[in-house]
């Protein structure tokens, strides 16, 4: 299930809706609570503000998910990302994963939030206490945690 949503959402219940749709067959239940911070600490952050591109978003993510069930054997998965304008603090993704066992609920979730910063189609723009805004670029570090996750490539 993916939902792209500006509603806050309940942990909780994203965390019994994915038990119930594995229906006693996961033996591990991982997730992933990503939350507002604050990205300028010396300038102080106010929001976040996120678009996206509805329909292509969906279907990265879902992409991302049906991976991540092959590599790792994952019965089900829960995405929930929001989209608007998010106060400092407030609950942004929820990525969660069931599977038979927890090492591979673990490197599914891990892999899921990793590859969705990077290939899903986001655009975040912070805004200072000040009032200025600017757009967030995405990082070096982020693209390169991504990439550990890619098959490696064979020597000609």
């Amino acid at each position: 299930m993916i939902r792209i949503q500006t509603e806050r959402f309940d942990v909780a219940e994203l965390t019994a809706l994915l038990q119930a749709r594995t229906d006693g067959r996961a033996g591990a239940l991982v997730y992933f609570l990503g939350m507002v911070r604050d990205y300028s600490p010396e300038a102080g952050s106010r929001s976040l503000f996120l678009e996206h591109y509805p329909g292509m978003c969906e279907r990265e993510i879902q992409t991302l998910c049906d991976q991540a069930k092959q590599r790792w054997s994952v019965l089900d998965t829960v995405v929930v990302h929001r989209v608007g304008e998010l106060p400092l603090g407030d609950p942004i993704v929820f990525v969660g994963a069931a599977a038979a066992h927890r090492g591979q609920a673990f490197q599914a979730c891990e892999y899921i939030i990793d590859a969705l910063k990077t290939r899903a189609p986001f655009w975040k723009r912070e805004t200072l206490a000040d009032g200025r805004a600017f757009w967030v670029e995405q990082q070096a570090a982020d693209a390169e945690k991504t990439a550990q996750w890619d098959p490696p490539r064979d020597a000609p």
